[in-house]
């Protein structure tokens, strides 16, 4: 009972972050991975990390101590909604895509998120996440959770460091940087179906006879599938350069905490 009073409260510290990243990060916190899953994997992970985490200094179960489990809360949710941040560039580019080919008003349902999702943004969201998985970024995810005690030990000071502005200046920044990447990797069918809406304004104004409404959704349909046809083998070079973008803001923000 003396052991687990000196280790369990250490555990429990390091299972609230890990629990946290879990609970908003790409592919852990996706609703068809089972619970139970993420629960026992979030526990391996835990034990793992307890055994190579400087657990010299014993941790009292007093008022404090929920004090640092929020602490630790809150850095798994950051790290995680970071790494989850740029995995919402591709379904917001998927959005601007279809309100531009015309798919604006049909949407299906994800089913990792439970979420209405554009058909395009959706497509491109699980090309990214195949991508994703066999260049084995889960496990850059993982070892860069647990590489975050190096940066950030328990006994951190994250309350200070918020209110000095700086993480809340690296989230707007983040919002910002997502919608910049967003808009670059769909210009250029956003540019091509601009094209296509000025070539049918000329034909409505040359030719009245001609029934723009009717045949300017076929048009840009056809188009934009073989734009995107055109591009699809770039995805891999594109999302792997949004990859690289994850992770560098991943340790910009373990920097900042």
């Amino acid at each position: 009972m003396q052991f687990l009073a000196q280790v369990l409260p250490t555990f429990l510290l390091i299972f609230c972050r890990i629990t946290a990243f879990f609970a908003v990060s790409p592919v852990f916190s996706f609703r068809n991975v089972p619970n139970t899953f993420k629960v026992g994997l979030a526990v391996f992970i835990s034990i793992l990390v307890f055994t190579v985490v400087d657990t010299q200094e014993t941790i009292a179960l007093n008022g404090p101590y929920f004090l640092l489990m929020a602490k630790e809360l809150m850095i798994g949710l950051l790290l995680g909604f970071t790494a989850y941040l740029f995995f919402t560039v591709v379904q917001v580019a998927g959005a601007f895509i279809d309100m531009q080919i015309g798919f604006g008003i049909v949407n299906v349902i994800d089913p990792m998120t439970g979420a209405q999702s554009p058909v395009l943004g959706n497509f491109k969201f699980f090309v990214a996440m195949l991508i994703f998985l066999g260049l084995n970024g889960h496990h850059y995810l993982l070892l860069g959770l647990m590489d975050s005690y190096d940066w950030v030990p328990i006994d951190n000071a994250i309350f200070a460091r918020i209110s000095e502005g700086g993480i809340s200046q690296f989230l707007i920044d983040g919002f910002v940087r997502m919608f910049y990447l967003a808009f670059q990797m769909a210009a250029p069918l956003i540019v091509a179906l601009f094209l296509v809406d000025v070539s049918l304004g000329i034909l409505a104004r040359t030719v009245p006879q001609f029934n723009v409404f009717v045949i300017g959704l076929p048009i840009k349909i056809s188009v934009g599938f073989l734009i995107l046809l055109i591009v699809v083998p770039g995805f891999l070079i594109l999302f792997k350069d949004l990859f690289l973008e994850m992770f560098k803001a991943m340790g910009e923000l373990l920097s900042l905490i």
